[in-house]
């Protein structure tokens, strides 16, 4: 199916940070195709393979003692594992010890690749899910059996362990592991963007990455902001269930696709970031607020951010008067009174109408609405 013009730019407008190191160029691209400004800041990076050690020496324990069944989690792990064995000079032997054994393939991608080495896979879940793989081989006897399961990136504690107490040998690979960025300063500007809310959405598309953005955030005493940001201002969106579990774990709300894919990602956003705006009759006119600016009667126009801070705190409270004092702490560096005088010019002259926003003298400022628009706006 053909997807229109207008069907693509449903982020006009939106802002939208991610902290993914893989495939990033393919995700920034689907959401500038549907008018979204992208801000990266990497949270993770991967560890060459071809230098792990560690995959090398259980690699060779199973060239020795091949497994009897073999769990793979990723089609990117399991591709690069088969890479990284051919540069070591045993990537054959590897494939030949591997297509020995039964093989149970985590999803489609998985499967993808382990067809792609020529192998076999007996069985894939229609979940998608480690939990799946579990489910089937707790109705097999697994005494005295090696079982060699592709780690995803981190280790899988619960996984291994019931594998071990069903009397099963385990064999972990770490088939690729993530690390902290050398510069964390994209990161760092990022959490800086989602802490005075110019992102609009925050996108996550593997465990870790969520982890290591909180440690930054803890370390450099803005985790509590950030935890509060994501609670109740930005949205936060995960590839699926297992990157989002350490943000549900804090009671951060998290939304996920149905399906673990970077298309379902943007789609999921697509459908989400529109209906959590917030929208305003001001003198006549339909406005939206959005990261980068508003959408006024449909064209966007960009609010630089002390102005846009001043027009969000203003909108919270539609048609009260605020006085200065108030709009000062709104601001996101803080600030005199005469700031907030001069940022409610620009915002003026950003919004191309200088009666959106009323002076009250002695008093403050307040935006256009009318009592009789005021009340049948929602409760927020």
């Amino acid at each position: 199916m053909t997807t229109t013009r207008e069907e693509q730019r449903t982020l006009t407008g939106f802002t939208v940070g991610t902290t993914a190191t893989r495939r990033v160029e393919e995700l920034t691209t689907m959401l500038r195709r549907r008018g979204a400004e992208v801000r990266h800041g990497p949270a993770i990076r991967i560890l060459p393979l071809a230098d792990d050690g560690e995959l090398f020496e259980m690699s060779k324990s199973l060239l020795r003692n091949p497994p009897d069944v073999v769990v793979v989690t990723t089609g990117i792990g399991f591709r690069g594992w088969l890479e990284a064995a051919e540069g070591w000079g045993v990537g054959a032997e590897l494939a030949t010890v591997l297509g020995s054994a039964r093989i149970l393939s985590r999803g489609p991608k998985a499967t993808g690749a382990v067809r792609a080495a020529g192998l076999c896979e007996s069985w894939s879940p229609d979940s998608e899910s480690s939990s799946g793989i579990l489910s089937r081989l707790r109705g097999d006897d697994l005494s005295g059996r090696r079982v060699a399961v592709q780690l995803h990136g981190q280790r899988m504690p619960e996984f291994t362990a019931e594998l071990r107490a069903a009397g099963a040998e385990v064999i972990e690979l770490p088939v690729y592991r993530w690390s902290e960025p050398h510069d964390e300063t994209p990161l760092d500007r990022l959490l800086d963007e989602v802490l005075i809310r110019r992102v609009d959405a925050l996108v996550f598309t593997s465990a870790p990455a969520v982890t290591n953005t909180l440690d930054l955030a803890l370390r450099t005493g803005r985790q509590r902001a950030l935890l509060d940001t994501l609670r109740h201002h930005v949205l936060v969106a995960c590839v699926g269930p297992v990157c989002a579990a350490p943000l549900e774990g804090l009671e951060v709300p998290v939304t996920f696709p149905q399906r673990p894919r970077l298309g379902s990602l943007v789609r999921s956003l697509d459908e989400t970031l529109p209906e959590r705006v917030r929208r305003l009759n001001i003198g006549g006119n339909h406005v939206e607020l959005r990261g980068q600016g508003v959408l006024l009667d449909g064209e966007l126009r960009p609010v630089p951010p002390s102005p846009m801070a001043l027009l969000r705190k203003l909108s919270e409270h539609p048609g009260k008067v605020l006085s200065r004092r108030e709009l000062v702490d709104a601001l996101p560096n803080g600030g005199e009174e005469h700031a907030v005088e001069m940022a409610i010019g620009r915002l003026r002259t950003a919004l191309g109408n200088e009666r959106f926003v009323r002076t009250v003298i002695k008093r403050g400022y307040r935006l256009a609405i009318e009592e009789t628009e005021r009340r049948a706006l929602p409760e927020r």
